[in-house]
């Protein structure tokens, strides 16, 4: 007999993509057992699904709902979700070799998000692709689905946006921290005759889906943040006590 624990990470192996084999060569254990706890829930008292918070009959938040809204912001920037043969969905969330502190807290986010899976870092040029795998994650992220996100509808489903009502400033770290960033602009004006250049910070948010920009806004508008568009896919924050809000809340990326 297999304890408990031996279980459940030769399940969480399988969660992450390995193929039945795999896992056997892996842990020595034999096919035929690892079948059975796919089938014999009782027995193994333990399901794959139970440590996911959105399966089973009662339904329940996240976890960390803060940790959640952040890594939600991130997703709907730059992340996106495929299936392989298997059944089991790989997320991945591009991050930028630039800001290895935003590569940091995305691997935090996630790997609070599922646990039990391992979350690894995969190079392209200019960036850095977290990715974990796990059969739970269109649970998580309800927005998963064909095509691009600018192609279809985006919408939080109820208990989502419960979580960004109570998060907001995570949600919007996140959107920024994928698709946003904090600049210096600078602008010139007469002052007593003599013309003279002066510099500001603003933060600008820029993604393609009119949904995705109206979440982000809507949300800036329940926090007092002011903003306004400057075309059609860019959101412009430059009040300056509204920067000292995102500021203080969001800051620019590291």
């Amino acid at each position: 007999m297999y304890d408990l624990e031996t279980r459940r990470h030769t399940l969480a192996l399988l969660d992450q993509g390995l193929s039945q084999n795999a896992v056997s060569k892996q842990t020595g254990i034999s096919r035929a057992a690892i079948r059975s706890w796919l089938v014999r829930i009782e027995p193994l008292e333990y399901a794959r699904g139970r440590d996911c918070p959105r399966c089973g009959d009662t339904p329940r938040s996240p976890e960390s709902p803060a940790a959640y809204s952040y890594l939600l912001g991130l997703y709907l920037g730059d992340g996106c979700i495929s299936a392989n043969k298997r059944g089991v969905y790989s997320l991945r969330i591009a991050c930028a070799d630039a800001w290895p502190g935003l590569i940091d807290a995305c691997v935090e986010a996630v790997q609070i998000a599922r646990p039990a899976n391992k979350v690894c870092l995969v190079s392209s040029p200019g960036c850095q692709y977290v990715t974990c795998f796990s059969k739970h994650w269109p649970c998580l992220f309800p927005q998963h689905g064909p095509g691009k996100k600018h192609d279809r509808k985006i919408a939080l489903a109820e208990w989502q946006q419960a979580i960004v009502d109570t998060h907001p400033w995570e949600f919007i770290r996140g959107l920024i921290h994928s698709d946003g960033c904090r600049i210096t602009n600078w602008a010139t004006r007469l002052v007593r005759g003599e013309r003279r250049r002066y510099e500001y910070p603003r933060y600008f948010f820029t993604n393609l889906s009119a949904d995705i920009l109206k979440l982000y806004t809507d949300t800036l508008d329940r926090l007092g943040v002011e903003w306004k568009h400057t075309n059609g896919k860019n959101i412009s924050v430059a009040r300056r006590a509204s920067v000292a809000l995102m500021d203080a809340h969001v800051g620019p990326k590291y």
